[in-house]
């Protein structure tokens, strides 16, 4: 009774320090920004004002930034919705030629952030690029389309978000239900509208949800198009004013409160859980093959989706080869070169950008692990008080913007105990860790908040690896390692983790992949060249007349090697559960 007594303590106290954890670094980012926003005077406890915010909705310039979000954000969703909902039709309910290709090919759009894409998008349709070049045309998408130009670039790289969560809801789909709607004369329009859209659109409102809050707060791809007109690129903007104006504060806060507007709004329209099912068969027992040319035709389809989205990744790569100024008004670089690779590594700022981001990146990969997996068992294979809440604080950051996590965290840095005091009423403490963490200033010191920033927002990916690994293994081999005289850290060291290992090993992947090219996170945070990550030195590079494209190309496409290899292993360990990863 004493043994069990002291585990059950032992395991309410880890959910209590975890709790406290995700509230001093998820929670008290985002009340600090909320509390800038509505503050008479910015980093002062002087009383409270909505003139701040009112401003925004009256300000036209934060306004027109906030429509643009709102319907760069819907036209981005819509589209990626267009492209991967007939993509997982086809592939939950027939078998065709090179499927299995296909479907492994699903996730390259994910290897390379848009924020880098539109590098490579602009070679390609850019007013001197290679479509106009090919169609004789004189499209001016970066002067005249920017809006849409940030929709396609985006819309290609998130509909495997969309994509995964539509297969794996079709998976669990009964054929019965589609066979008896068939025998009673429903045509294949109407089966669709009433059996199979009500029964996935849980699934297409979780992935969906992603694709939106990602679009509505992107900040590198409108960053990289010029396109200065949405609310992101404005805050990014405001960050040198953020020490003496509410500004950037109120433009965080209207943020966050539209995105969870947007969600709410989402998930009271089309999130309630769809009609329930009496069975669930297998799928693959239902795949219908397709023959012939609709067979090849099928696979065309996923050819062209393929060849679209990858566009961007070769205006990239083409774009790292291209000798400066020779690809202009012509469909293919005119003189190629290995150059920009070698200054891509070679130069002080890239290399020590590269290096930074392997640093921040393993610091956050072990970071997480150990926070990943503690939660992972509190949550499966505990009945500690306060899971749900835990659960909960770990799965926040899929739903809160990564601006606005970044801009907290710069919040963060102004406050005490980095900065001011804390007034007591009858006395005053000075701030105890005055320069030793900071973003802006003379001499900033990012690096503790880029690291616990990129743990918090990729947290997500390794906790539910880790719960998928434990709710598909059995307790009792614990349970046995225990009755063997084993204590409860050694089964769970020598049992449960060599059991969950893959999930693990697949978790960290995604988190390593992810923090090395964080966009959000390392434009916001890191203001001083010597703090650069990879992201910050490719978006310097590509503001750099001459070579600075290229180079940044080149900086991308070692991003885009790494992604590619550690996304390929998450995919291989995980299967079918890769699109759990990516749900709200």
């Amino acid at each position: 009774m004493h043994a069990l007594t002291l585990r059950r303590l032992i395991e309410q106290t880890l959910v209590a320090l975890l709790i406290a954890f995700l509230g001093l670094s998820l929670i008290y980012p985002i009340v600090l920004t909320i509390w800038g926003g509505f503050a008479k005077t910015p980093g002062k406890a002087d009383g409270w004002t909505f003139v701040h915010v009112a401003r925004v909705f009256r300000d036209p310039s934060t306004l027109e930034g906030l429509t643009n979000a709102f319907w760069i954000a819907v036209g981005t969703t819509l589209l990626s919705a267009a492209i991967a909902l007939p993509l997982a039709l086809l592939s939950a309910r027939h078998r065709f030629p090179f499927k299995a290709t296909f479907s492994a090919f699903v996730l390259v759009p994910l290897i390379l952030p848009p924020f880098v894409g539109a590098i490579g998008f602009r070679a390609i349709v850019g007013r001197e690029g290679m479509i106009n070049a090919l169609l004789g045309t004189d499209w001016d998408v970066m002067g005249q389309a920017k809006a849409l130009g940030v929709i396609i670039v985006q819309a290609l790289h998130l509909y495997p978000i969309l994509y995964l969560n539509a297969t794996a809801a079709l998976a669990n789909l009964d054929p019965a239900m589609n066979e008896a709607a068939e025998n009673l004369g429903a045509g294949p329009w109407r089966r669709f509208t009433r059996i199979t859209l009500p029964l996935i659109r849980p699934g297409l409102f979780a992935g969906g949800t992603i694709v939106f809050i990602w679009a509505f707060t992107e900040l590198g791809t409108p960053l990289m198009f010029d396109y200065d007109r949405v609310t992101a690129v404005q805050i990014f903007y405001g960050l040198s004013e953020v020490e003496g104006s509410a500004r950037p504060y109120a433009l965080t806060f209207v943020l966050l409160a539209s995105s969870l507007a947007a969600y709410a709004a989402g998930k009271l329209a089309f999130g309630r859980r769809g009609y329930a099912m009496s069975t669930r068969a297998t799928r693959a027992a239902s795949e219908v093959p397709i023959k012939g040319v609709k067979g090849w035709l099928a696979s065309g389809l996923f050819l062209v989706v393929t060849l679209l989205a990858v566009a961007p990744h070769v205006g990239v790569v083409l774009m790292s080869f291209t000798n400066v100024g020779q690809w202009y008004q012509t469909v293919l670089p005119t003189s190629l070169t290995l150059a920009h690779y070698g200054v891509a590594l070679g130069s002080d700022v890239a290399f020590r950008s590269i290096a930074n981001s392997l640093f921040y990146s393993f610091l956050a990969v072990a970071l997480n692990t150990a926070i990943g997996v503690t939660v992972g068992y509190l949550l499966v294979r505990t009945k500690a008080v306060g899971r749900g809440v835990l659960d909960t604080l770990c799965m926040l950051p899929l739903a809160v913007p990564g601006l606005v996590m970044a801009f907290g965290f710069v919040a963060v840095s102004l406050a005490w105990p980095f900065r001011g005091t804390l007034d007591l009423g009858f006395f005053s403490i000075s701030a105890p860790l005055d320069g030793v963490i900071s973003v802006v200033g003379v001499d900033p010191n990012p690096i503790p908040l880029l690291v616990l920033a990129y743990a918090v927002r990729r947290l997500p990916y390794i906790v539910r690896s880790v719960v998928a690994g434990l709710e598909q293994t059995s307790g009792e081999m614990e349970e046995a390692a225990l009755n063997l005289g084993a204590t409860r850290l050694r089964a769970i060291r020598s049992v449960v983790l060599p059991l969950i290992l893959a999930n693990i090993i697949a978790g960290a992947l995604l988190v390593f992949a992810f923090s090395m090219l964080e966009v959000s996170d390392s434009l916001l945070l890191a203001q001083k060249q010597d703090d650069w990550p990879i992201t910050r030195a490719i978006y310097a590079f590509s503001n750099r007349q001459g070579d600075g494209p290229s180079i940044a190309s080149a900086m991308g496409v070692w991003g885009m090697a790494l992604l590619t290899l550690t996304l390929v292993g998450a995919s291989a360990l995980l299967g079918k559960k890769m699109g759990a990863i990516f749900r709200v």
